[in-house]
């Protein structure tokens, strides 16, 4: 059975996404701890981030460091905090939150019902701050 994120990937369900190439995609996520909460993703479905081949797991951590960079252009933050769980989708999956401190990335927090404007909006921010930093990958 197709995750959930690969199910995003091919269309099924909606997703907001601020970066997309052959290998790896990035969407905000539907439950953010933060406003800016973004998901790096890659387009193979793996469920263990240590069973990715060592290639995969270097583009997908440079493309998290592009779309963190972004993200912290895009929303006030002391820093961008990385997080790798993937307890709750069987798919790798990096969340890049906006933080000022360490409760920020209290999974307890994490907005259940948020307003699909604002998630619109959040989007649209990270994808402009990815254009200015030269990531053509932003607008596809």
């Amino acid at each position: 059975m197709a995750s959930v994120f690969s199910r995003i990937l091919a269309g099924e369900l909606p997703g907001r996404f601020v970066w997309r190439d052959p290998e790896v995609v990035a969407f905000l996520t539907v439950n953010p701890l933060n406003p800016g909460h973004t998901l790096v993703v890659p387009r193979l479905e793996v469920d263990d981030w240590l069973d990715l081949d060592p290639a995969l797991t270097a583009k997908l951590f440079a493309v998290a460091q592009a779309v963190g960079r972004g993200v912290a252009r895009a929303f006030p933050c002391r820093k961008v905090g990385v997080i790798v769980a993937g307890l709750e989708v069987p798919h790798v999956h990096v969340h890049l939150v906006p933080i000022s401190d360490l409760h920020d990335l209290d999974f307890d927090r994490q907005d259940r019902n948020p307003d699909p404007q604002a998630l619109d909006a959040a989007a649209a921010r990270l994808r402009a701050a990815l254009t200015e930093l030269g990531h053509p990958e932003a607008g596809a």
